[in-house]
């Protein structure tokens, strides 16, 4: 078998740190390069053959990742919050932290993370983005009641963003003058653009080939819609990745921290590190679920007798994410199992 040769990847927006080194350690050679298509293919061909890389996740890992992975004979990314606890020390900088990434690589001790593929990926940025122009759309929203409210204007609050009563309001309010007229109009044409751009987005995820099976599958959870669906089969990539409900629920964010120390357990209310993304939208959709599920209405109140409402909100979030792990695993719809079906410990 041919030496393998092993690349720590110092990844910036500008600039790439790396240091090559052989099975036993030493330093085959180590620089820097500018973080374009063109420079890491002429580097590519400097080379010694074969050879595996790591880098550390970042915003700017993806397009890297996806240039490199045909040359390499494996490339890996490391999760940055456990790769920094193995790197720490006192002197720091990008040549050290390629050639330690290196090291990691190369003794196997690479705290490895999830890479999902690169149509997922594509994918998962269109709904972040949709995500973006609904907060947009709300801001502007909001920013037209402001107006409203400025200038002393009384309004029906349920009503305003209605296309209808808001043409009304214009044309017969006499405290709206010109200018301000013209803010609002301008307002509302905004948000009509936000909300078209917004439903187009979301209904060519839905109509998407790659998704469509698996979304309409999660969708026959009991509140969980289109929303919901993609948001869990773009974030979440391969389900197989999860070993548990445990894990899965940590990674949503949805339990909470502990640091323990001798008789002292400290416990957070909920986890810092998990997927926002995933986060916001199970809570959001957990608020909801009780409405449209009698078991997760049931759920919802056992557990606010026990507690408060967040913690009953909690709860209902956990249970659907074990509803979309369940479905989502065994790609099959979403079925009750009736109570006398199932078997008494």
């Amino acid at each position: 078998m041919e030496p393998m040769y092993y690349i720590g990847l110092d990844v910036h927006k500008r600039t790439i740190c790396y240091c090559v080194k052989d099975s036993r350690g030493a330093i085959h050679s180590e620089g820097s390069l500018f973080a374009t298509r063109f420079d890491l293919d002429r580097w590519m061909k400097t080379l010694p053959q074969p050879w595996s890389a790591a880098m550390e996740a970042t915003m700017f890992t993806g397009w890297i990742y996806d240039h490199l992975k045909p040359h390499a004979a494996a490339l890996k990314v490391a999760h940055p919050l456990m790769l920094r606890a193995i790197a720490a020390a006192k002197k720091k900088n990008d040549r050290i932290d390629a050639g330690k990434i290196c090291d990691c690589l190369r003794c196997d001790f690479l705290p490895e993370c999830y890479m999902a593929s690169t149509a997922i990926r594509e994918r998962r940025r269109t709904l972040r983005y949709r995500n973006l122009l609904v907060r947009q759309m709300v801001q502007m929203k909001i920013k037209i009641s402001s107006l409203l409210m400025e200038a002393g204007v009384s309004y029906n609050k349920q009503r305003l963003h209605q296309a209808g009563y808001f043409r009304e309001l214009l044309a017969s309010n006499p405290d709206i003058n010109d200018g301000l007229k013209s803010l609002l109009q301008l307002g509302r044409e905004t948000v009509v653009r936000l909300q078209k751009t917004e439903s187009a987005m979301v209904r060519s995820l839905e109509r998407d080939s790659l998704l469509m099976d698996r979304v309409e599958r999660l969708m026959t959870i009991p509140a969980v819609g289109p929303i919901t669906a993609l948001t869990w089969a773009l974030e979440v990539g391969e389900v197989q990745r999860f070993s548990s409900i445990k894990k899965a629920i940590s990674y949503c964010g949805l339990c909470g921290a502990e640091k323990s120390s001798g008789n002292r357990v400290q416990r957070t209310p909920l986890s810092k590190q998990r997927n926002k993304h995933l986060q916001t939208t199970l809570v959001e959709a957990a608020k909801m679920a009780p409405r449209y599920s009698p078991d997760l209405a049931m759920l919802y109140e056992k557990e606010k007798q026990k507690g408060n409402a967040n913690r009953a909100t909690l709860a209902v979030a956990r249970k659907l994410v074990t509803y979309l792990l369940a479905v989502d695993r065994g790609q099959r719809n979403f079925q009750v199992v009736p109570a006398s079906n199932c078997i008494a410990a």
